[in-house]
């Protein structure tokens, strides 16, 4: 069971008011294909690996990565914890983007004086954004900020006991292949929803401060039996229970559609996972 401090009757009521207003005869319409991505590298300096998967944080990428084909991914809630000054929590105003060091690839750890780590399988997850408008052009320069809940469902900031912490929350800025690249876990999955993370798109670094400069808010999410083999593994133990309860035919979020929310994934529970997603949206 969800051990936020909204209760979950709460949660599901915003995300279903957030919803409401979603175009969902428009989603099949904009679905297209999204092409598997390459790993490729992101701001700063060195490398990172989980397991066998390695990625190079060099600042630019060797090889140029385009699409041929793409679509306005939905708009969508950024719910109830979203971190990014929208909203408060038992502190305060809960915003993660005014944190030192929130630009960053690596989300597994707090910063700004916080010390926590989250557990779980590790996960490389890399957006590419594109420019529908524009023939599917990568769109460099632009920020990504993105959050999700813990491998048992809660929320830094935001959930009894992980108030004072900020994993699983970080920004990027696109390269020059519209790409960023994060190094977090595997999401878990809490009662009433499918695995998911959250993300928003703002212009730029300097305009990823405050969330009333962001362009879209969306989702993505992840493939049924990948989930079921991640939850078969100790520590989700309840996301095991809670998957088998939703289904993303019922989920309030993905419920009329999310081809253009799939995330392209592989690995394994020893090596770890690397996915991917193609972002478009009109620039």
């Amino acid at each position: 069971m969800e051990k936020h401090d909204h209760h979950l009757i709460h949660d599901l009521e915003t995300l279903f008011k957030a919803n409401t207003d979603r175009r969902r005869s428009l989603r099949w319409l904009l679905a297209g294909a999204i092409a598997p991505l390459p790993l490729v590298g992101c701001g700063g300096g060195g490398s990172a690996s989980f397991g066998s998967i390695a990625v190079s944080t060099g600042s630019s990428s060797t090889s140029t990565s385009t699409v041929s084909s793409c679509s306005v991914i939905p708009e969508e809630t950024a719910g109830p914890y979203p971190g990014d000054g929208s909203n408060y929590n038992s502190n305060g105003v809960a915003n993660a983007l005014s944190l030192s060091g929130i630009v960053r690839s690596d989300i597994r750890s707090s910063i700004a004086g916080a010390s926590g780590v989250a557990a779980g399988i590790p996960l490389t997850l890399t957006l590419q954004l594109v420019n529908t408008a524009g023939s599917c052009a990568n769109l460099a320069g632009y920020a990504i900020y993105l959050w999700h809940c813990t491998r048992d469902g809660l929320y830094s900031l935001y959930s009894t006991g992980i108030t004072g912490e900020n994993y699983l929350r970080g920004v990027q800025e696109t390269d020059s292949n519209g790409k960023v690249t994060f190094l977090t876990i595997f999401p878990g999955c809490y009662l009433g929803r499918v695995p998911h993370i959250h993300f928003e798109i703002y212009p730029s670094l300097a305009k990823a401060s405050a969330y009333g400069n962001k362009l879209k808010t969306s989702q993505l999410t992840f493939p049924t039996a990948t989930c079921q083999e991640v939850y078969a593994t100790s520590g989700y133990e309840s996301s095991a229970s809670n998957l088998n309860a939703i289904s993303l035919a019922t989920d309030n979020v993905f419920s009329d559609g999310y081809s253009l929310q799939m995330a392209s994934i592989s690995g394994s529970v020893s090596n770890g996972y690397s996915a991917s997603l193609t972002v478009g949206i009109s620039a």
